[in-house]
Protein backbone atom coordinates (compact mmCIF):
# COMPACT_ATOMS: atom_id res chain seq x y z
CA UNK A 1 0.00 0.00 0.00
CA UNK A 2 3.10 2.52 -1.20
CA UNK A 3 1.82 6.15 -0.75
CA UNK A 4 -1.69 5.25 0.75
CA UNK A 5 -1.93 6.75 4.51
CA UNK A 6 -3.38 3.95 6.64
CA UNK A 7 -4.13 4.00 10.46
CA UNK A 8 -5.68 0.90 10.77
CA UNK A 9 -2.80 -1.13 10.37
CA UNK A 10 -3.98 -4.42 11.77
CA UNK A 11 -7.20 -4.49 9.44
CA UNK A 12 -4.66 -3.11 6.08
CA UNK A 13 -2.72 -6.44 6.72
CA UNK A 14 -4.95 -8.63 7.09
CA UNK A 15 -7.09 -7.44 3.84
CA UNK A 16 -4.01 -7.47 2.01
CA UNK A 17 -2.95 -10.73 3.54
CA UNK A 18 -4.70 -14.26 3.55
CA UNK A 19 -8.45 -12.54 4.17
CA UNK A 20 -8.21 -10.13 0.90
CA UNK A 21 -6.75 -13.04 -1.07
CA UNK A 22 -9.52 -15.24 0.13
CA UNK A 23 -12.36 -13.03 -0.46
CA UNK A 24 -10.51 -12.19 -4.04
CA UNK A 25 -10.14 -15.62 -5.15
CA UNK A 26 -14.01 -16.16 -3.74
CA UNK A 27 -15.75 -13.71 -4.93
CA UNK A 28 -18.80 -14.92 -6.20
CA UNK A 29 -19.35 -17.01 -3.08
CA UNK A 30 -19.34 -13.71 -0.70
CA UNK A 31 -21.85 -12.43 -2.66
CA UNK A 32 -23.73 -15.55 -2.67
CA UNK A 33 -23.54 -14.47 1.16
CA UNK A 34 -24.20 -11.42 1.08
CA UNK A 35 -25.49 -10.20 -2.14
CA UNK A 36 -29.28 -10.87 -1.10
CA UNK A 37 -28.85 -7.40 0.84
CA UNK A 38 -27.73 -5.49 -2.24
CA UNK A 39 -31.42 -4.05 -2.70
CA UNK A 40 -31.79 -2.56 0.39
CA UNK A 41 -29.26 -0.15 -0.25
CA UNK A 42 -29.90 -0.03 -4.39
CA UNK A 43 -33.23 1.21 -3.79
CA UNK A 44 -32.12 4.25 -2.14
CA UNK A 45 -30.22 5.08 -5.09
CA UNK A 46 -31.18 8.28 -7.66
CA UNK A 47 -30.22 8.78 -11.18
CA UNK A 48 -28.39 12.00 -10.17
CA UNK A 49 -26.71 10.66 -7.21
CA UNK A 50 -22.81 10.27 -7.12
CA UNK A 51 -22.36 7.68 -5.07
CA UNK A 52 -19.13 6.44 -2.92
CA UNK A 53 -19.11 2.80 -1.70
CA UNK A 54 -17.34 2.39 1.58
CA UNK A 55 -15.51 -0.92 1.84
CA UNK A 56 -16.51 -1.88 -1.55
CA UNK A 57 -14.63 -4.76 -1.60
CA UNK A 58 -14.73 -7.20 -4.73
CA UNK A 59 -17.35 -4.23 -6.23
CA UNK A 60 -20.44 -5.86 -6.36
CA UNK A 61 -22.58 -2.83 -5.23
CA UNK A 62 -20.56 -0.22 -6.42
CA UNK A 63 -21.03 -1.77 -9.99
CA UNK A 64 -24.88 -2.25 -9.20
CA UNK A 65 -24.98 1.13 -7.55
CA UNK A 66 -23.72 2.77 -10.81
CA UNK A 67 -26.59 1.47 -13.24
CA UNK A 68 -28.77 3.31 -11.12
CA UNK A 69 -26.53 6.28 -10.17
CA UNK A 70 -24.41 9.24 -12.15
CA UNK A 71 -21.23 7.62 -11.20
CA UNK A 72 -19.97 5.48 -8.15
CA UNK A 73 -16.30 5.50 -6.53
CA UNK A 74 -15.45 2.06 -4.68
CA UNK A 75 -12.47 2.38 -1.84
CA UNK A 76 -11.47 -0.09 0.03
CA UNK A 77 -8.30 -0.97 1.71
CA UNK A 78 -7.27 -4.44 -0.04
CA UNK A 79 -5.25 -4.37 -3.09
CA UNK A 80 -6.46 -8.20 -3.84
CA UNK A 81 -10.13 -7.20 -3.58
CA UNK A 82 -9.87 -3.83 -5.58
CA UNK A 83 -8.09 -5.90 -8.61
CA UNK A 84 -10.84 -7.70 -8.40
CA UNK A 85 -13.19 -5.47 -8.63
CA UNK A 86 -11.34 -3.31 -11.61
CA UNK A 87 -10.98 -6.37 -14.08
CA UNK A 88 -14.73 -6.71 -13.31
CA UNK A 89 -15.82 -3.55 -13.78
CA UNK A 90 -13.34 -2.42 -16.73
CA UNK A 91 -16.34 -1.92 -19.35
CA UNK A 92 -18.02 0.18 -16.82
CA UNK A 93 -17.63 4.10 -17.70
CA UNK A 94 -18.66 5.54 -14.91
CA UNK A 95 -16.88 3.65 -11.85
CA UNK A 96 -13.67 3.69 -10.01
CA UNK A 97 -11.53 2.26 -7.60
CA UNK A 98 -9.10 3.85 -4.82
CA UNK A 99 -7.25 2.21 -2.38
CA UNK A 100 -7.58 3.44 1.21
CA UNK A 101 -8.44 3.69 4.74
CA UNK A 102 -12.06 5.23 5.38
CA UNK A 103 -10.96 6.75 8.11
CA UNK A 104 -8.06 9.33 6.82
CA UNK A 105 -8.62 9.20 3.20
CA UNK A 106 -8.72 12.43 1.63
CA UNK A 107 -11.91 12.74 -0.51
CA UNK A 108 -12.50 15.53 -1.45
CA UNK A 109 -14.97 17.88 -0.06
CA UNK A 110 -18.70 18.06 -0.43
CA UNK A 111 -18.23 15.43 -3.58
CA UNK A 112 -20.60 13.01 -2.96
CA UNK A 113 -24.36 12.70 -2.54
CA UNK A 114 -24.73 8.92 -1.38
CA UNK A 115 -22.49 6.86 1.13
CA UNK A 116 -23.04 3.20 1.10
CA UNK A 117 -21.57 0.08 1.88
CA UNK A 118 -22.27 -3.57 2.50
CA UNK A 119 -21.28 -4.91 5.86
CA UNK A 120 -17.48 -2.70 5.07
CA UNK A 121 -17.77 -0.14 7.97
CA UNK A 122 -17.56 -2.56 11.22
CA UNK A 123 -13.68 -2.39 11.57
CA UNK A 124 -12.77 1.29 11.67
CA UNK A 125 -9.87 1.80 14.34
CA UNK A 126 -12.35 5.07 15.23
CA UNK A 127 -15.66 4.98 14.06
CA UNK A 128 -16.41 8.64 14.84
CA UNK A 129 -13.51 10.22 12.91
CA UNK A 130 -14.22 7.61 9.87
CA UNK A 131 -18.04 8.70 9.78
CA UNK A 132 -16.59 11.98 10.22
CA UNK A 133 -14.21 12.26 7.22
CA UNK A 134 -17.52 10.17 5.06
CA UNK A 135 -19.56 13.09 6.51
CA UNK A 136 -17.38 15.94 4.87
CA UNK A 137 -17.34 13.88 1.44
CA UNK A 138 -20.77 14.09 1.23
CA UNK A 139 -23.01 17.37 0.07
CA UNK A 140 -24.70 19.35 2.06
CA UNK A 141 -27.99 17.71 2.67
CA UNK A 142 -26.19 14.06 1.13
CA UNK A 143 -27.18 10.41 2.79
CA UNK A 144 -25.68 7.66 4.20
CA UNK A 145 -26.89 4.10 4.14
CA UNK A 146 -24.90 0.89 4.98
CA UNK A 147 -25.59 -2.43 6.33
CA UNK A 148 -23.86 -4.28 9.26
CA UNK A 149 -24.09 -7.30 11.28
CA UNK A 150 -27.02 -7.65 13.76
CA UNK A 151 -25.91 -9.29 16.81
CA UNK A 152 -25.41 -13.33 16.58
CA UNK A 153 -28.04 -14.49 19.34
CA UNK A 154 -31.07 -16.14 17.86
CA UNK A 155 -29.73 -16.04 14.34
CA UNK A 156 -28.90 -19.30 11.86
CA UNK A 157 -25.25 -17.91 11.38
CA UNK A 158 -25.62 -17.17 15.61
CA UNK A 159 -26.64 -21.20 15.06
CA UNK A 160 -23.86 -22.23 13.27
CA UNK A 161 -20.99 -21.01 14.91
CA UNK A 162 -22.40 -21.15 18.29
CA UNK A 163 -22.10 -25.09 17.48
CA UNK A 164 -18.28 -24.56 16.92
CA UNK A 165 -18.18 -22.62 20.61
CA UNK A 166 -17.25 -25.70 22.80
CA UNK A 167 -13.81 -26.25 20.79
CA UNK A 168 -13.49 -22.26 18.86
CA UNK A 169 -14.19 -18.92 20.25
CA UNK A 170 -16.30 -16.99 18.13
CA UNK A 171 -15.02 -15.66 14.61
CA UNK A 172 -16.66 -12.69 15.06
CA UNK A 173 -15.65 -11.70 18.55
CA UNK A 174 -18.06 -10.18 21.42
CA UNK A 175 -20.74 -8.28 20.33
CA UNK A 176 -19.68 -4.83 19.74
CA UNK A 177 -16.30 -5.56 18.51
CA UNK A 178 -15.29 -6.81 14.96
CA UNK A 179 -17.96 -7.44 12.55
CA UNK A 180 -20.40 -7.21 15.24
CA UNK A 181 -19.28 -3.38 16.69
CA UNK A 182 -22.41 -1.89 15.43
CA UNK A 183 -24.83 -4.61 16.27
CA UNK A 184 -26.00 -2.53 18.98
CA UNK A 185 -28.41 0.05 17.30
CA UNK A 186 -28.01 2.90 20.14
CA UNK A 187 -24.60 3.23 20.31
CA UNK A 188 -24.84 3.09 15.74
CA UNK A 189 -27.02 6.02 16.45
CA UNK A 190 -24.41 8.10 18.79
CA UNK A 191 -21.41 7.30 16.80
CA UNK A 192 -23.39 9.11 13.90
CA UNK A 193 -24.58 11.90 15.34
CA UNK A 194 -21.32 12.02 17.17
CA UNK A 195 -19.88 12.56 13.57
CA UNK A 196 -22.41 14.93 12.62
CA UNK A 197 -25.35 12.77 10.82
CA UNK A 198 -29.17 13.89 11.71
CA UNK A 199 -31.83 11.55 11.20
CA UNK A 200 -30.39 8.54 11.76
CA UNK A 201 -32.68 5.38 11.36
CA UNK A 202 -31.63 1.88 12.03
CA UNK A 203 -33.89 -1.01 10.35
CA UNK A 204 -33.68 -4.56 10.96
CA UNK A 205 -33.76 -6.27 7.39
CA UNK A 206 -33.60 -10.44 6.45
CA UNK A 207 -31.99 -11.81 3.05
CA UNK A 208 -30.91 -15.06 1.69
CA UNK A 209 -27.26 -16.22 2.57
CA UNK A 210 -25.94 -19.20 0.20
CA UNK A 211 -23.32 -20.36 1.76
CA UNK A 212 -22.65 -23.60 -0.26
CA UNK A 213 -23.38 -25.69 -2.65
CA UNK A 214 -24.26 -28.67 -0.06
CA UNK A 215 -22.81 -29.40 3.34
CA UNK A 216 -19.34 -30.46 1.99
CA UNK A 217 -18.94 -27.12 0.37
CA UNK A 218 -20.05 -25.06 2.47
CA UNK A 219 -17.94 -26.61 5.88
CA UNK A 220 -14.94 -25.77 3.69
CA UNK A 221 -15.93 -22.57 2.66
CA UNK A 222 -16.38 -21.83 6.56
CA UNK A 223 -13.07 -23.27 7.60
CA UNK A 224 -11.53 -21.79 4.98
CA UNK A 225 -12.90 -17.98 5.90
CA UNK A 226 -9.75 -16.17 7.85
CA UNK A 227 -11.07 -16.11 11.23
CA UNK A 228 -11.78 -19.46 11.48
CA UNK A 229 -8.98 -20.52 9.76
CA UNK A 230 -7.04 -18.65 12.10
CA UNK A 231 -9.07 -19.98 15.35
CA UNK A 232 -8.86 -24.03 14.14
CA UNK A 233 -4.84 -23.09 13.57
CA UNK A 234 -4.97 -22.47 17.27
CA UNK A 235 -6.12 -26.29 18.40
CA UNK A 236 -4.49 -29.57 18.37
CA UNK A 237 -5.97 -31.64 15.50
CA UNK A 238 -9.13 -33.46 17.41
CA UNK A 239 -10.15 -30.16 18.55
CA UNK A 240 -9.93 -29.13 15.22
CA UNK A 241 -11.80 -32.06 13.85
CA UNK A 242 -14.65 -31.88 16.72
CA UNK A 243 -15.64 -28.24 15.27
CA UNK A 244 -15.80 -29.28 11.78
CA UNK A 245 -17.80 -31.88 12.70
CA UNK A 246 -19.99 -29.65 15.02
CA UNK A 247 -20.30 -27.42 12.09
CA UNK A 248 -20.86 -29.69 9.60
CA UNK A 249 -24.13 -31.33 11.92
CA UNK A 250 -24.89 -27.59 12.49
CA UNK A 251 -25.55 -26.49 8.74
CA UNK A 252 -27.77 -29.89 8.31
CA UNK A 253 -31.37 -28.33 8.69
CA UNK A 254 -30.40 -25.67 6.27
CA UNK A 255 -29.40 -27.67 3.08
CA UNK A 256 -31.95 -27.97 0.33
CA UNK A 257 -31.27 -29.87 -2.65
CA UNK A 258 -29.97 -26.82 -4.39
CA UNK A 259 -27.84 -25.22 -1.63
CA UNK A 260 -27.63 -24.60 1.79
CA UNK A 261 -28.78 -21.56 2.44
CA UNK A 262 -29.36 -19.56 6.03
CA UNK A 263 -31.33 -16.72 6.81
CA UNK A 264 -29.23 -13.52 7.23
CA UNK A 265 -30.00 -10.81 9.53
CA UNK A 266 -28.45 -7.58 9.12
CA UNK A 267 -29.20 -3.36 10.05
CA UNK A 268 -29.68 -0.91 7.41
CA UNK A 269 -28.57 2.28 8.70
CA UNK A 270 -29.48 5.43 7.41
CA UNK A 271 -28.72 9.24 7.95
CA UNK A 272 -28.03 12.46 5.95
CA UNK A 273 -25.76 15.27 6.52
CA UNK A 274 -27.33 18.50 7.29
Amino acid sequence: MTGVRVVNTAQAEAWNGYEGEHWASHADRYDGVNGGFNPFVLDLVSPSDRVLDIGCGNGQLTRAAAARAASATGVDLSGPMLTTARARSAEIPNVTFEQGDAQVHPFPASTFDLAISRFGVMFFADPVAAFANVHRALSPGGRLAFLCMTALADTDLGRVFGAMAPYLPQPTGPDGTGPTSFADPSRTRAVLIEAGFESVECTHVEAAQTWGRNIPDATAFITNWGPVRHHLAQVDTETASRAREALTEALKPFETPEAVNLRGTAWLVTGRRP
